[in-house]
């Protein structure tokens, strides 16, 4: 089981954001026959079995084993991933582009990018998969907590020169066998939510 699983087919994101069917994705964490997940869900055996068949046809949920009973054969499924992410892909030419943003500074752009980052991240991971290679990968996540926009906008005045000296040592346009990496670095302000979960954690 994959720990994220990126859905970029159109027809998989509807399947999969369709409110049965996504219960039914979050009850197959573990390996579950219908007739179990029909006494979790309350639906009979028959309707979760047409739930089921969507969401293994589109690959999101896998044969894990095959018990017999009698003279009945009972088929155990398993959600192919722990969590699922719909990718901009599956929205076509109405996807988020930072490439068609004109504010760099405003909030849509910092969405576009994040859009940009699981479409791009999504495709290397399944190709990565399919040829059974390790997809080497960096992500910082951390916070901070300005005492002044003064102090914001210095930070990000040291911060911005600090990555073009690193990016200016390190990237060689020409270096035989090396490869492009992209690197995005975004901020944005917490929720009030957001920072009291995490101050009482």
């Amino acid at each position: 089981m994959l720990d994220i699983q990126v859905i970029d087919d159109p027809a998989a994101a509807t399947v999969a954001l369709e409110p049965i069917r996504s219960r039914l994705l979050a009850e197959l964490a573990m390996p579950a026959s219908a007739a179990t997940l029909s006494s979790r869900v309350g639906l009979a055996r028959q309707k979760v079995n047409y739930h089921l068949h969507a969401l293994e046809a589109h690959g999101l949920v896998e044969l894990a084993e095959t018990r017999k009973w009698g003279g009945l054969r009972e088929r155990l499924l398993v959600a192919t991933a722990a969590s699922y992410v719909v990718s901009p892909s599956a929205l076509g030419p109405i996807a988020a582009d930072p490439d068609r943003e004109v504010d760099r500074l405003s909030a849509s752009y910092l969405i576009a990018l994040g859009a940009r980052v699981v479409r791009e991240v999504g495709h290397l991971v399944r190709r990565a998969s399919e040829t059974g290679k390790r997809l080497a990968t960096l992500a910082v996540d951390t916070e901070v907590r300005f005492r002044s926009a003064a102090d914001r906008a210095a930070f990000s005045a040291e911060l911005a020169e600090a990555i073009a000296k690193l990016v200016s040592k390190y990237h060689d346009e020409s270096a035989p066998g090396g490869r492009a990496h992209r690197l995005v670095l975004v901020a944005h302000p917490l929720s009030k939510k957001s920072s009291s979960k995490e101050s009482s954690s």
